[in-house]
């Protein structure tokens, strides 16, 4: 009897195995091998389709090379930039939205989340209409309430070009992170707030002492992806500057595709990818260290 359970128990196991199968199948066809192999790259250069091992050489010149310290400086103020802001203005949305009404709550979930779900390329047409320095609207109605005088090349400036795209990632990224904080929000008690408020907590005290624990969770899944998503920002670059003027919009993720694809180094390219996983990695470990604290799942 004892035996024949066993058995029983075992073939459902070999059932779960064949459900995991498929999604094994592209995990390690699609996200493994490419890992190892780009690790194994790196550590070769290549002379037409000859690979000569280099050993560590690529990540000792990356520490030498000026444009990839620039790169990797771009990659990083945009972060911690984008982060704060795309994480802030999504609570304060969805805070603002959530007692509305469900038809204006759907609404606006549905506006902000469309540039999310668009091409890259359309998003990315608009905001070069929106920067053009001669016929843009954003450089129109500047000039119209007196704060410049002429029209500025948005991303044809060093100074300005790096911010314009920074603005743009930003407006793509809060979509997501807005439905998820309604979600959040939809799991806060309502007995907790209004106790708090029959005993004289303000609105502020409310968000600080109840609703921002309460959505930690969130905030920690939130504040790590879009983490991620920046330091891989890639299309939005390519598209809109190519990485000028004179690298000052580079990224990581530009750059190896710059290295690899136009100069055919993919040794150096390979050693790129593997540092921007180790930041990658190291941030992410930081974060859910120092934001996980008393968070249940």
């Amino acid at each position: 009897m004892e035996l024949s359970r066993f058995k029983k128990r075992r073939k459902i196991d070999y059932y779960g195995y064949l459900f995991l199968a498929p999604a094994m199948f592209f995990f390690l066809t699609f996200v493994l091998y490419p890992m190892v192999k780009g690790i194994y790259l790196s550590f070769f250069r290549f002379r037409g389709r000859r690979q000569i091992f280099n050993g560590i050489t690529h990540y000792t010149n990356l520490i030498g090379d000026e444009v990839f310290r620039k790169s990797m400086g771009n990659t990083i103020l945009i972060t911690f930039i984008a982060v704060p802001i795309v994480v802030i203005l999504a609570m304060f949305i969805a805070i603002n939205i959530y007692n509305k009404h469900a038809a204006v709550r759907s609404f606006f979930r549905g506006v902000f989340y469309i540039p999310a779900i668009s091409s890259v390329v359309s998003v990315t047409v608009v905001w070069l209409w929106i920067y053009n320095p001669d016929f843009g609207i954003l450089n129109y109605v500047l000039k119209s309430v007196g704060v410049i005088d002429k029209n500025v090349a948005w991303l044809g400036d060093s100074s300005t070009a790096l911010y314009a795209i920074i603005a743009v990632l930003i407006t793509t990224s809060l979509g997501q992170p807005i439905i998820l904080y309604i979600a959040a929000l939809g799991n806060v008690p309502t007995e907790l707030l209004e106790s708090a408020t029959i005993d004289g907590a303000n609105n502020w005290v409310l968000f600080r002492k109840i609703i921002l624990p309460l959505v930690k969770p969130t905030t920690l899944y939130i504040v790590v992806t879009t983490t991620i998503n920046s330091f891989q920002i890639f299309a939005l670059i390519q598209l809109m500057t190519a990485g000028g003027p004179n690298y000052s919009t580079s990224t990581i993720m530009y750059l190896v595709y710059e290295t690899a694809i136009t100069l055919q180094e993919y040794g150096k390219a390979s050693a790129m990818g593997v540092i921007l996983a180790i930041i990658i990695g190291i941030i992410s470990i930081l974060q859910f260290k120092f934001l996980s604290n008393d968070v249940n799942y």
